[in-house]
């Protein structure tokens, strides 16, 4: 029994073949929205320092 492949999958495996270019630029992609580096710990303190407290009633306007 074949297993199920959609047109699209069909599609984007082919293209993906023809533009192996593509790969790196999915790398980059990647890298810029997903594969973040831990922040130093210097960073870390200055935004816990700049937390304000949150009202205990948000939606008061006082």
């Amino acid at each position: 029994m074949a297993l199920y492949e959609s047109e699209h999958t069909k599609f984007m495996r082919e293209w993906l073949e023809k533009h192996p270019e593509e790969f790196q630029e999915r790398q980059k992609g990647r890298a810029l929205w997903w594969d973040k580096a831990p922040r130093p710990l210097e960073a870390m303190k200055e935004d816990e320092a700049a937390k304000v407290p949150n009202k205990a009633y948000y939606y008061d306007a006082n």
